[in-house]
């Protein structure tokens, strides 16, 4: 006699599924929580280095990196609508080939992408903090890692609420260096030349490159997918949240930019760990620990989102069936996936402690990049079956082809200077 099935709506059953995780991120609060790792992850770190590259041309070098991040943001913002699902990328990728190998690899990728992402952050803290006390960089990054680590698992409207507050330090102290910097602006005009290029092979080469680590500073959007089961109205929210951030985030880099390159000669900002504490100093004669106490706000913010993001993308695709069903399990307690955010935070541990800052953010933008050409190729493949679903955001079809040939030429730009070597 066959065994009797179990009513899936029986209470047993219902007592046996995981608890779900809470929608409690309104549209300002998913708008800080985004912006904060965009600006967190980048500006406050990057800048010295992108100058460094690009020389006088870093804020068309940013410039570039943001037309690339537009493009698949808007393509971004189409999916969350389509699908308000954790999981983000690998979801995408699930519904534009059906390939489940494809949808498991490219999450895994986007997870990979977090960690290294806040490990690179983590490093750039190291910098920051040695303006007041100079500790062994291992001891800062294993507490650092672990306090994070903590909040996470605490809950994520307590993760959004920390994340909005050092977001709105972070844009503070932009605006502050901007302000205090904004007398090099006055020279603008009479130095707008030397910002544009000249039709020169090397020129160009270092712009691309500049580019290339600029578009690190504009990751982060991404990740506001990965919370869409926490977002209230996630189909309306999310697309606005992710557009407003983006938008927000490039202007405030472009004017950094600017002030930036036009104060300081670009291989003094490359050489410093803290550009912007340089920058503060050298503008006003004073000490820049304010400005580095407000960085340190930044480079945490970021590395607590990457983290975030990368334990809800392995709780989407746990609760999906394609990884362990241990990454799935909530705690009743705070409503967190535990087991997946004690493990994100133990692969951004390792990358910290084993790898330099740049090549940190050389991989996440690799990484990032082919995640993105996938997700652009998608959304393609989605609109050709099912143009305009109802009650989704629906952009314009060229969109994603914009976005994934750009991310493709920048990939391939970025392989064929590791070949030249």
């Amino acid at each position: 006699m066959p065994a009797a099935r179990q009513d899936p709506h029986s209470e047993k059953a219902v007592s046996a599924q995981p608890p779900p995780l809470r929608r409690v991120l309104s549209l300002p609060l998913i708008t800080f929580y985004g912006l904060g790792t965009i600006l967190g992850a980048g500006i406050y770190v990057l800048v010295g280095k992108i100058a460094g590259v690009a020389g006088l041309y870093a804020p068309l070098a940013f410039l570039i990196a943001a037309a690339v991040a537009a493009l698949t943001g808007f393509s971004y913002a189409e999916l969350t609508s389509r699908y308000p699902r954790a999981g983000g990328e690998s979801i995408y990728v699930q519904q534009g080939f059906g390939i489940r190998a494809l949808s498991t690899l490219v999450g895994l990728l986007v997870a990979a992408a977090g960690l290294v992402s806040a490990a690179t952050i983590t490093r750039g803290f190291v910098g920051y903090l040695d303006v007041f006390v100079a500790l062994p960089a291992t001891l800062v990054i294993v507490a650092v890692v672990l306090l994070l680590c903590g909040l996470a698992i605490w809950g994520i409207l307590e993760s959004a609420w920390a994340a909005a507050i050092a977001t709105m330090i972070e844009i503070a102290g932009l605006l502050l260096i901007i302000a205090v910097a904004s007398p090099s602006l006055a020279s603008l005009p009479a130095r707008w030349p030397e910002l544009l290029p000249a039709a020169d092979a090397a020129a160009w080469s270092g712009i691309m490159l500049g580019a290339f680590l600029a578009f690190y500073a504009f990751i982060g959007f991404e990740d506001m997918a990965n919370v869409a089961e926490e977002v209230q109205d996630a189909s309306r929210n999310l697309p606005r949240a992710i557009l407003f951030a983006l938008a927000l985030a490039t202007t405030l880099y472009l004017l950094v930019a600017l002030v930036a390159v036009l104060s300081l000669p670009p291989a003094q900002l490359a050489a410093s760990a803290a550009p912007l504490a340089l920058i503060f100093e050298h503008s006003t004669g004073h000490s820049p620990t304010l400005i580095a106490a407000i960085s340190l706000f930044a480079v945490v913010n970021g590395a607590l989102i990457q983290i975030i993001m990368a334990s809800r993308m392995l709780y989407g695709m746990s609760a999906a069936g394609w990884l362990p069903g241990v990454f799935a399990q909530v705690s009743t307690v705070t409503g967190t996936p535990v087991i997946a955010t004690v493990t994100a935070a133990s692969g951004v541990l390792l990358c910290a402690l084993a790898l330099p800052l740049a090549t940190l953010a050389k991989a996440t933008s690799t990484i990032v990049l082919v995640v993105f050409a996938l997700v652009n190729l998608a959304l393609i493949r989605i609109k050709q079956r099912d143009p305009a679903p109802a009650g989704a955001r629906v952009y314009a079809g060229w969109i994603p082809w914009g976005g994934l040939l750009l991310s493709l030429a920048l990939l391939a730009f970025h392989l064929l200077t590791l070949l030249r070597g």
